[in-house]
């Protein structure tokens, strides 16, 4: 029977055709892929390569050795990688949710780079309303949840933050707050403010501010704001995504950034869910 290293010695200089570029790729001593080599053509009792000062070539022996060895060592290389992504949990499906437009298309670029790295795990995208990502996750519907940061529920784990952008303020189209300075926080003081659920694109609330009329997602609040019914701060993502003729976005200054993150179950931080969000943080950090 033919050692490991025996065959990867043979099938990589069979390939390269060259000792020291062998030696590279294997990270081992010329002279080991030399004494390798001569050990298993001991074995099967004729040469395998003809060496000259110039150049190594596969003898027929060897070439036959090559195209019968290649596939059913790639075949065992494939059946233990796959032992090993099933034990480490990198097979079977990912339900991954997204709240809003621009975290669906930050999630595309994620799967992508993810079903490189786990090309055995399909990933499901789905978009949840902001009052639907968290029950998703608590009744297993999703596994991981693309939003807001943070998610103030003791059974919800935040990852690490991915996107930071800054917060905008939705006027009616005309506003006297539709200026090219913009607006601050002081200016919401009277002015009705839409309600979004919690953790989405609003400011904490405080006390000076009207209560303006609630919505379930994004595109019903800003239908509330074109109507003249109040204004609305959201991030800066809102311009691209969301735009109208009833509305416009000014700046808000004085506002904290708006943060965006993965959200999963306490306790089922899976070998895929953690993949997955180590994935979406090397995207982000390579500026992809």
């Amino acid at each position: 029977m033919i050692e490991r290293y025996e065959a990867e010695s043979f099938l990589v200089l069979a390939e390269e055709l060259h000792f020291g570029r062998t030696a590279e790729r294997l990270r081992v001593s010329t002279a080991r892929v030399s004494q390798t080599i001569r050990k298993l053509e001991r074995r099967v009792g004729a040469a395998l390569f003809e060496r000259t000062s110039r150049r190594v070539e596969l003898t027929p022996l060897g070439r036959r050795l090559a195209d019968e060895l290649r596939p059913a060592w790639e075949a065992v290389g494939a059946a233990l990688q796959g032992a090993v992504d099933a034990g480490r949990g990198l097979s079977g499906s990912l339900r991954v949710a997204y709240v809003g437009a621009a975290a669906g298309q930050l999630l595309i670029g994620v799967n992508e780079l993810f079903r490189e790295r786990a090309p055995d795990c399909e990933v499901r995208l789905k978009e949840a309303r902001p009052t639907e990502a968290v029950r998703w996750l608590r009744d297993g519907d999703a596994d991981l949840c693309l939003g807001p940061l943070p998610v103030h529920e003791p059974d919800i784990v935040c990852g690490p933050v991915l996107v930071r952008e800054a917060r905008m303020l939705a006027v009616p189209a005309g506003h006297p707050l539709d200026r090219p300075g913009g607006a601050s926080a002081e200016d919401l003081a009277g002015v009705p403010v839409v309600r979004l659920p919690d953790g989405m694109a609003v400011p904490p609330r405080r006390a000076d501010r009207a209560p303006g009329p609630a919505a379930e997602s994004v595109q019903e609040a800003l239908t509330h704001v074109g109507a003249g019914q109040g204004v609305l701060p959201v991030g800066a993502h809102a311009r691209r995504y969301y735009p109208r003729p009833d509305v416009a976005y000014v700046p808000l200054d004085g506002a904290p950034p708006l943060e965006w993150g993965l959200v999963w179950p306490r306790g089922h931080a899976t070998a895929r869910v953690r993949a997955f969000t180590e994935a979406a943080a090397d995207l982000v950090g390579d500026g992809r």
